[in-house]
């Protein structure tokens, strides 16, 4: 640790640095190589903040040495002296991680200020006001971020002063109001943190970097890596730069710009500022700021400068720019570049965009997206027909529509979110420690704050809808209330907010399904140029089949026959069937249930011509299809104790004992599946049939049907040798029968580990395999997929025993090998054998990139899912060298 260079001056990095110097250390490095006006500064390594946390929150031994040392050179570069009573040099003091964590950790501004050398700082600007504002804005950041001091007890002390000095605004305050702000907040942390405010600046500089290290880990930040996927081990950097000031007066302001719409794409100028203000007063909400664009008449000659530079940031990154910046005296300063957030519906318009403009490449436009996202696109949107009574109207800031119960605190928008039910989190603006309310509400409304707000910012983020600074609506969080004019509503209310618009809304509104925009259709239109997996649907109606093929889906991988069975008109014949004595009684009651069967065959089939469609057989122990035991046990006892019906008695008795006679100790593991097809044949018999009378059927109708008949929960290869036998003899009778030479294919699901270790011999009766992963990954880790949830899984993801939830994210290390080996194995047997998965892996990117990997030919999922999989298969595709298998 003693030879490692832990502090580099900006001069001294570039953009390729992300991994050491964090995004914001990186681009600060970068916009100061390329010429653009960046105060002066230095960034302490991420390799210190990793390094800290392994020496037990310790500095390492030379970085307090290299710190002061490059703090010399900025000293030199502004012409100021840190801790100087007379002309000092203050300094932010900013984290920065290599993944972009927007407000999730914790800054901290005027950082050098004290008794004495606020005074110095009054008298070299000639302000004393200024100088006030400045110290007051000080010890509340670092009193927070640093000491603890809760972040209200300061905004009581100030919204006091103000109603003290009839004010509305913060920059209203005179100097002497500050100066009394300043007296109360000292008494405030001597009181709440037992020690005095510290003076001596280099003090607060230690304290300050250690701040923004143990920030890394902090309940919002660690909350904010876990839902979008990033590495505990990446470690913040820390950036300490020389500040320069928006609160200077009327000439003097900060914003925040992004060089296109991020909620839309549009390729145009869009942002806030504030004059004589901080750049915590923009992204806080406590002020709600202008447009970008009246930057031209408060300032043309810094909006003109402002523009130049940020289409020059934007061809240089080739991505559009999230920027921050201040204007101190009419000088403009750059004080961050990053690649902006933006929600899905802009992400997929500026990446098509970009290839037009010649900036990126088809493959380039593809990787900009986030396939999960592209979920926020296939849902619904409010009725543009609906008569809505609109009762408020906000800024747009997230766009999108939801409906909800109020709630006032993202406690109980988690909670309620948890137990399935719709929130709309109302708060006067969020903060950071809101995340985990935002991630589980319907959206988020707000009475202050602008389009680039914290609020404004998260939710586009993670694609929640969200209407900011809507000045109408009076909140009372205490209380818990909430008025709209002649509106009043408590918490559990039922409001509507339409983030694409700004509307706020009485009661539930009625929604209409999505359209896909001209730029998401080209999109897709790309990755299906470049990925090398098909995709295919999970669908087990003739709707669900056609919503799929809508969506792009190039078949039907799984098409699951129980839960035709599940259909109330069916259900008493499936019952019918179980309970049958002798096989002609059960034959009678499948004859009925063929009818059934071939009808949902033929919709689906049809839905899908020209298209292979894969028929599962009868999976489900028979038990689940009858009534459970213990609501029989009442009706039988309520029987009995009103002296009711002797015969329907009697049946309902008989019903239990064939219940409890099917009825197994661990049924996943029990009767099921192919052994279900060797013990009652007639069953896949009856479904074989309907299946090949349905083909025929359509081809006769001048259709290309293309039917595949999966055989589940094989062993080996002898349980498929048997079944396939009984398959092929009627796909005979039915060819002799109806006159019709259709093809077909016989394959199997491979959903045990057995099945993966004798893949090779079971390919020899295959036709095709398709992953179960679900079954598989419960048999592989002997884990319950139902039970584990709520038991030990998230202890498991605290502990890092696991990494992810294997039921969504593919266990790559266990159930990976085991198919790797069966693919392996298999294709020596059978080199071209079509090998696909299915289920909720097959709609996750990363298990799809590792399906690419290892060679498979498709994947199916859900068919609101198809696009996010075509787009991961393509991304698969280009992160992997678009090499086919």
């Amino acid at each position: 640790m003693k030879n490692k260079k832990y502090v580099y001056l900006f001069a001294e990095g570039s953009k390729d640095m992300r991994n050491l110097l964090g995004g914001k250390g990186a681009n600060l490095a970068e916009m100061t190589n390329i010429g653009l006006p960046v105060p002066p500064g230095l960034t302490i390594t991420t390799e210190a903040c990793i390094d800290y946390f392994e020496l037990g929150k310790k500095l390492p031994e030379s970085l307090e040495a290299d710190l002061w040392d490059k703090l010399e050179t900025v000293e030199e570069a502004t012409g100021k002296k840190f801790g100087d009573n007379s002309n000092p040099l203050l300094v932010s003091v900013r984290s920065g991680a290599v993944a972009s964590m927007p407000g999730m950790m914790d800054t901290i501004l005027n950082l050098g200020l004290n008794d004495e050398t606020v005074e110095g700082l009054a008298k070299s600007v000639n302000d004393p006001r200024f100088a006030y504002d400045c110290y007051r804005r000080f010890i509340q950041m670092f009193s927070d971020v640093v000491m603890e001091v809760e972040h209200y007890e300061f905004e009581t002390i100030l919204a006091k002063q103000k109603d003290t000095a009839g004010v509305k605004n913060d920059n209203e305050l005179s100097a002497e109001d500050l100066q009394n702000i300043i007296k109360e907040y000292k008494v405030l942390v001597k009181r709440s943190a037992g020690k005095e405010f510290p003076q001596n600046p280099t003090e607060q500089l230690i304290m300050a970097v250690q701040a923004v290290f143990d920030s890394w880990y902090n309940p919002r930040a660690d909350y904010y890596r876990k839902i979008n996927n990033i590495s505990d081990a990446l470690g913040t950097a820390v950036n300490v730069q020389s500040m320069v000031f928006g609160n200077m007066g009327a000439k003097s302001g900060t914003g925040v710009a992004f060089t296109r719409n991020p909620a839309n794409g549009e390729n145009k100028l869009y942002g806030e500022y504030l004059m004589n203000a901080q750049g915590e007063d923009v992204v806080a909400g406590i002020r709600t700021p202008n447009p970008i664009t009246n930057l031209q008449e408060d300032s043309p000659v810094v909006y003109d400068q402002f523009v130049k530079i940020a289409n020059l940031l934007e061809n240089h990154y080739r991505d559009m720019q999230d920027i921050e910046f201040t204007i101190e005296n009419e000088k403009l300063y750059m004080l961050q570049t990053r690649t902006g957030k933006r929600t899905t519906a802009a992400a997929i318009r500026i990446a098509a965009e970009m290839v037009d403009e010649k900036l990126i490449t088809k493959e380039e436009a593809l990787l900009r997206i986030e396939p999960t996202q592209l979920d926020q696109l296939l849902h619904r949107s409010i009725d543009p027909n609906a008569e809505l009574i609109v009762i408020a109207k906000g800024l747009p800031a997230s766009p999108g529509a939801g409906s909800g119960r109020i709630v006032f605190n993202a406690d109980d928008a988690e909670n309620l979110g948890k137990e399935g039910k719709d929130t709309i989190l109302v708060r006067l603006e969020t903060t950071p420690d809101d995340i985990h309310g935002v991630v589980y509400s319907r959206g988020i409304l707000t009475s202050r704050g602008g389009m680039t707000s914290h609020a404004a910012v998260v939710a586009r983020g993670i694609g929640k809808p969200c209407v900011c600074g809507c000045e109408a609506l009076e909140i009372d969080v205490v209380n818990e209330k909430l008025v709209v004019g002649k509106h009043q509503f408590k918490k559990g209310d039922i409001i509507s907010i339409d983030g694409t618009t700004g509307n706020i809304i009485l009661g539930q509104v009625p929604m209409i399904d999505p359209e896909l925009s001209p730029s998401f259709q080209r999109i897709l239109t790309w990755a299906d140029e470049i990925k090398t997996l098909s995709v295919r649907a999970n669908a087990d109606s003739p709707e669900e089949a056609k919503k799929a093929r809508e969506f792009g889906a190039q078949g039907i991988g799984l098409c699951r026959t129980e839960h035709m069975f599940m259909d109330q008109a069916r259900l008493p014949i499936v019952q019918e069937m179980i309970l049958s004595e002798t096989i002609e009684e059960r034959e009678k009651s499948l004859r009925k249930l063929l009818s059934f069967q071939q009808e949902d065959f033929y919709g689906i089939l049809k839905a899908m011509e020209g298209l292979p469609v894969t028929v599962r057989l009868l999976d489900p122990p028979l038990h689940e299809f009858l009534p459970n035991a213990e609501s029989l046990l009442v009706d039988i006892t309520k029987l009995k104790c009103s002296d009711g019906d002797a015969e329907l008695l009697e049946e309902k008795e008989e019903l239990l004992k064939k219940v409890k006679a099917l009825s197994e100790n661990n049924p996943m593991l029990g009767h099921r599946g192919c052994r279900l097809g060797i013990t009652y044949p007639e069953i896949y018999r009856m479904q074989a049939r309907a299946i090949f009378q349905a083909t025929a059927q359509l081809e006769k109708e001048g259709y290309n049907i293309i039917p595949e008949v999966e055989v589940p929960l094989i062993i080996g290869p002898d349980e498929l040798r048997l079944l396939k036998a009984e398959i092929d003899e009627v796909a005979v009778a039915v060819r002799e029968e109806t006159g019709v030479d259709f093809d077909y294919h016989v394959g199997t699901m491979i959903e045990l580990p057995r099945a993966c270790l004798t893949a090779d011999e079971i390919a020899e009766y295959a036709e095709f395999f398709t992953f179960g992963t679900n079954d598989l990954t419960q048999t592989v880790l002997g884990f319950s997929r139902d039970d584990s949830e709520g038991k030990f899984m998230q202890e498991y993801l605290d502990y890092k025993i696991i990494e992810h939830n294997p039921f969504i994210v593919l266990d790559q290390k266990g159930v990976g090998k085991l198919l790797k080996y069966a693919v392996k194995n298999a294709r020596e047997v059978k080199p071209n054998l079509p090998i696909g998965i299915c289920g909720e892996h097959a709609g996750e990117p990363s298990s799809i990139e590792f399906s690419h990997v290892i060679g498979l030919d498709f994947v199916s999922c859900s068919p609101f899912r198809v696009p996010i999989a075509r787009l991961a298969a393509a991304q698969a595709a280009v992160n992997n060298n678009n090499q086919s298998k």
